[in-house]
């Protein structure tokens, strides 16, 4: 890795950002997180296997899939020229991650309530898994916005994290694409119903990669809402909430969330988040402010640090 790269990755994480910021997700089927999710729907039907190979399907095809997204994107940073990476790459970069887009998901549930609960109700069934029938306005946005605390590590957080840290190898685009497809796989496939034997490595491989992403959020977080006075609030419900969403990575960020805007996510009958000072309609867009923050945050503490490595070895 020449210094020219590390500098060329830097400005890449900053010009996909300013991407996403200018025209979120393009709604296209030939958009590369489309296809990818076909290509997941063709090999993760569980009905295709016997109960007995199902696992080990998951597994050989979570394998195959990490390194067929992948592929091309390590091998346009390994082999263009650098005006040619430099123009394209920041729009590759962007295709692993949504920024934009996630806001605008809240946003429209946010603006579909005020044309009655039922409208509400359709229109945060797009973002959640959960069953949205019986939801009164405030836990349809507590699904909407629990949606954006969480995917503030997964969507956004964490393919830039891989892009940095796989950069000065050689394989930043690659890392960021790898993680979008795991993530992606595990969005499709990691539920406890008939998918449970498939998609148990896409779940399992899905909390090991965000881990170490989770806490840097979780982090970056903190920091944010110690500027706003509420960092006692985000530590106290973090340490005591963070652990009562399954999972070990999305509960701590959203607890943090919740305890630093003063707010209460809850999905009925499974968890309580936060002690709901006030509600989601006054706090929500606290909430959008902090994914903001943080976002912003990270990308400049990765692209300087990506630029000062460059100046290091130069």
């Amino acid at each position: 890795m020449v210094p020219t790269d590390l500098i060329l990755a830097g400005a890449t994480l900053v010009l996909a950002l300013a991407i996403d910021r200018a025209i979120g997700d393009p709604h296209s089927p030939y958009h590369p997180v489309a296809l990818l999710g076909r290509f997941i729907s063709l090999w993760g039907r569980p009905s295709r296997y016997p109960p007995v190979f199902q696992r080990a399907a998951g597994i050989f095809f979570w394998l195959v899939t990490v390194c067929f997204f992948a592929l091309p994107f390590f091998l346009f940073g390994r082999y263009v020229p650098w005006l040619v990476y430099l123009i394209d790459a920041p729009f590759l970069l962007k295709c692993c991650f949504a920024w934009r887009s996630l806001e605008e998901h809240a946003q429209e549930v946010v603006a579909a309530l005020k044309n009655g609960i039922d409208a509400g109700r359709e229109q945060v069934g797009l973002m959640v898994s959960r069953d949205t029938a019986c939801l009164d306005p405030e836990h349809i946005r507590s699904a909407a916005y629990e949606s954006v605390a969480e995917n503030l590590t997964d969507s956004i957080i964490s393919p830039l994290f891989y892009f940095s840290l796989l950069s000065p190898f050689g394989f930043g685009l690659a890392g960021a694409a790898g993680f979008r497809a795991a993530n992606t796989m595990d969005a499709m496939l990691g539920y406890r119903d008939e998918r449970a034997r498939i998609g148990w490595c896409p779940a399992r491989m899905d909390d090991i990669l965000n881990y170490l992403p989770a806490r840097i959020t979780t982090l970056y977080l903190l920091a944010w809402f110690a500027t706003q006075g509420t960092f006692g609030a985000a530590w106290r419900t973090m340490r005591r909430d963070g652990k009562k969403r399954p999972g070990f990575n999305g509960g701590i960020v959203m607890a943090a969330m919740a305890g630093g805007c003063g707010i209460r996510f809850e999905k009925p009958g499974v968890y309580s988040l936060g002690d709901g000072g006030r509600s989601l309609e006054e706090g929500g867009p606290a909430i959008i402010r902090a994914v903001r923050v943080v976002t912003l945050a990270f990308a400049a503490t990765a692209a300087s640090t990506l630029i000062l490595l460059a100046w290091l070895i130069q």
